[in-house]
Protein backbone atom coordinates (compact mmCIF):
# COMPACT_ATOMS: atom_id res chain seq x y z
CA UNK A 1 0.00 0.00 0.00
CA UNK A 2 1.28 3.46 -0.85
CA UNK A 3 2.17 5.79 2.00
CA UNK A 4 -0.81 8.06 1.59
CA UNK A 5 -0.82 11.42 3.35
CA UNK A 6 -4.60 11.83 3.07
CA UNK A 7 -6.32 9.45 5.50
CA UNK A 8 -9.45 9.21 3.32
CA UNK A 9 -7.45 7.86 0.37
CA UNK A 10 -5.47 5.58 2.68
CA UNK A 11 -8.72 4.22 4.12
CA UNK A 12 -10.18 3.65 0.66
CA UNK A 13 -7.04 1.84 -0.45
CA UNK A 14 -7.06 -0.20 2.77
CA UNK A 15 -10.65 -1.23 2.04
CA UNK A 16 -9.73 -2.37 -1.47
CA UNK A 17 -6.79 -4.39 -0.16
CA UNK A 18 -8.82 -5.98 2.64
CA UNK A 19 -11.51 -7.07 0.16
CA UNK A 20 -8.88 -8.24 -2.38
CA UNK A 21 -10.32 -5.92 -5.02
CA UNK A 22 -7.78 -5.33 -7.80
CA UNK A 23 -6.83 -1.68 -8.27
CA UNK A 24 -4.08 0.69 -9.33
CA UNK A 25 -3.39 3.81 -7.29
CA UNK A 26 -2.81 6.72 -9.66
CA UNK A 27 0.37 8.54 -8.76
CA UNK A 28 0.41 12.28 -9.51
CA UNK A 29 3.99 11.83 -10.75
CA UNK A 30 2.75 9.54 -13.51
CA UNK A 31 0.56 12.37 -14.77
CA UNK A 32 3.57 13.44 -16.85
CA UNK A 33 2.57 10.77 -19.34
CA UNK A 34 -0.39 12.99 -20.17
CA UNK A 35 1.51 16.28 -19.80
CA UNK A 36 -0.30 17.98 -22.66
CA UNK A 37 -3.71 16.99 -21.30
CA UNK A 38 -3.50 19.31 -18.26
CA UNK A 39 -6.04 17.25 -16.40
CA UNK A 40 -6.24 16.75 -12.66
CA UNK A 41 -5.55 13.10 -11.94
CA UNK A 42 -8.14 10.90 -10.34
CA UNK A 43 -7.10 8.58 -7.50
CA UNK A 44 -7.68 4.92 -8.41
CA UNK A 45 -8.50 2.56 -11.23
CA UNK A 46 -10.60 -0.19 -9.64
CA UNK A 47 -11.07 -3.38 -11.65
CA UNK A 48 -14.43 -5.10 -11.64
CA UNK A 49 -15.22 -8.74 -12.36
CA UNK A 50 -18.87 -7.94 -13.01
CA UNK A 51 -19.03 -4.74 -15.05
CA UNK A 52 -17.19 -1.62 -16.06
CA UNK A 53 -13.88 -0.80 -14.40
CA UNK A 54 -14.01 2.31 -12.25
CA UNK A 55 -12.05 5.55 -12.50
CA UNK A 56 -12.38 6.75 -8.91
CA UNK A 57 -11.88 10.28 -7.63
CA UNK A 58 -11.95 10.11 -3.82
CA UNK A 59 -13.68 12.98 -2.04
CA UNK A 60 -12.91 12.84 1.67
CA UNK A 61 -15.53 14.34 3.95
CA UNK A 62 -16.26 14.30 7.66
CA UNK A 63 -19.68 13.15 8.87
CA UNK A 64 -19.22 13.34 12.62
CA UNK A 65 -22.03 13.66 15.14
CA UNK A 66 -25.70 12.75 14.79
CA UNK A 67 -26.56 10.28 12.04
CA UNK A 68 -29.07 12.69 10.55
CA UNK A 69 -26.27 15.08 9.53
CA UNK A 70 -26.14 16.15 5.92
CA UNK A 71 -23.76 14.37 3.58
CA UNK A 72 -21.35 16.86 2.01
CA UNK A 73 -21.38 16.10 -1.71
CA UNK A 74 -19.47 18.98 -3.20
CA UNK A 75 -16.79 18.84 -5.86
CA UNK A 76 -15.18 21.49 -8.00
CA UNK A 77 -16.50 22.05 -11.49
CA UNK A 78 -12.97 21.31 -12.70
CA UNK A 79 -12.97 17.92 -10.90
CA UNK A 80 -16.14 16.98 -12.75
CA UNK A 81 -14.89 18.21 -16.14
CA UNK A 82 -11.48 16.52 -15.80
CA UNK A 83 -12.92 13.20 -14.63
CA UNK A 84 -15.27 13.22 -17.62
CA UNK A 85 -12.28 13.70 -19.92
CA UNK A 86 -10.44 10.83 -18.23
CA UNK A 87 -13.45 8.60 -18.83
CA UNK A 88 -13.27 9.53 -22.51
CA UNK A 89 -9.50 8.83 -22.61
CA UNK A 90 -9.98 5.35 -21.11
CA UNK A 91 -13.02 4.65 -23.29
CA UNK A 92 -15.47 1.79 -23.28
CA UNK A 93 -15.31 -0.51 -20.30
CA UNK A 94 -14.49 2.30 -17.83
CA UNK A 95 -16.88 4.33 -15.72
CA UNK A 96 -15.99 7.49 -13.80
CA UNK A 97 -17.20 7.64 -10.20
CA UNK A 98 -17.01 10.30 -7.50
CA UNK A 99 -16.40 8.22 -4.38
CA UNK A 100 -17.27 10.06 -1.19
CA UNK A 101 -15.35 8.64 1.76
CA UNK A 102 -16.93 9.88 4.99
CA UNK A 103 -15.09 9.74 8.30
CA UNK A 104 -17.84 8.87 10.75
CA UNK A 105 -18.32 8.22 14.44
CA UNK A 106 -18.45 4.49 15.30
CA UNK A 107 -21.72 3.05 14.01
CA UNK A 108 -24.13 1.43 16.42
CA UNK A 109 -25.47 -0.61 13.52
CA UNK A 110 -23.10 -0.93 10.55
CA UNK A 111 -24.61 -0.06 7.18
CA UNK A 112 -23.45 -1.02 3.68
CA UNK A 113 -20.24 0.74 2.79
CA UNK A 114 -19.05 1.15 6.40
CA UNK A 115 -15.71 -0.19 7.54
CA UNK A 116 -13.00 0.40 10.10
CA UNK A 117 -9.47 1.43 9.15
CA UNK A 118 -6.71 2.38 11.60
CA UNK A 119 -9.14 2.83 14.49
CA UNK A 120 -11.44 5.15 12.51
CA UNK A 121 -14.79 4.36 10.95
CA UNK A 122 -15.63 5.31 7.37
CA UNK A 123 -18.56 5.04 5.03
CA UNK A 124 -17.91 4.89 1.29
CA UNK A 125 -20.68 6.00 -1.04
CA UNK A 126 -20.19 6.66 -4.73
CA UNK A 127 -22.12 8.33 -7.50
CA UNK A 128 -21.51 7.68 -11.19
CA UNK A 129 -20.19 10.83 -12.80
CA UNK A 130 -22.96 10.89 -15.43
CA UNK A 131 -25.62 10.82 -12.69
CA UNK A 132 -23.76 13.40 -10.64
CA UNK A 133 -23.62 15.75 -13.64
CA UNK A 134 -27.31 15.29 -14.35
CA UNK A 135 -28.34 16.27 -10.79
CA UNK A 136 -25.58 18.64 -9.64
CA UNK A 137 -26.35 22.20 -8.65
CA UNK A 138 -24.01 25.14 -8.22
CA UNK A 139 -22.83 25.40 -4.63
CA UNK A 140 -20.51 28.41 -4.93
CA UNK A 141 -19.78 30.61 -7.93
CA UNK A 142 -16.77 32.10 -6.15
CA UNK A 143 -15.19 28.70 -5.43
CA UNK A 144 -16.55 27.09 -8.63
CA UNK A 145 -18.09 24.19 -6.74
CA UNK A 146 -21.13 22.03 -7.36
CA UNK A 147 -23.03 19.59 -5.16
CA UNK A 148 -25.97 17.22 -5.15
CA UNK A 149 -29.17 18.00 -3.29
CA UNK A 150 -29.49 15.62 -0.31
CA UNK A 151 -32.50 13.78 -1.75
CA UNK A 152 -30.66 13.14 -5.02
CA UNK A 153 -27.53 11.97 -3.22
CA UNK A 154 -29.51 9.57 -1.05
CA UNK A 155 -31.19 8.06 -4.13
CA UNK A 156 -28.08 7.88 -6.34
CA UNK A 157 -25.23 7.05 -3.93
CA UNK A 158 -24.30 3.43 -3.35
CA UNK A 159 -21.47 1.47 -1.75
CA UNK A 160 -18.56 0.48 -4.00
CA UNK A 161 -19.49 -3.20 -3.71
CA UNK A 162 -22.58 -2.52 -5.85
CA UNK A 163 -20.37 -1.84 -8.86
CA UNK A 164 -18.10 -4.79 -8.28
CA UNK A 165 -20.44 -7.70 -7.55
Amino acid sequence: MADRQVHYEAAFEGYLREKAIPYVAVDEAKKALFANARLKSFDFVVYSKAGANLLVDVKGRSLRGPRNSSYQTWATEQDVADLLQWQQVFGEGFKAVLMFVYWIDPPLIPEPGMFQFRERWYQVLGVELSEYQEHMRRRSAKWETVALPQADFRSLARPIDNWLS
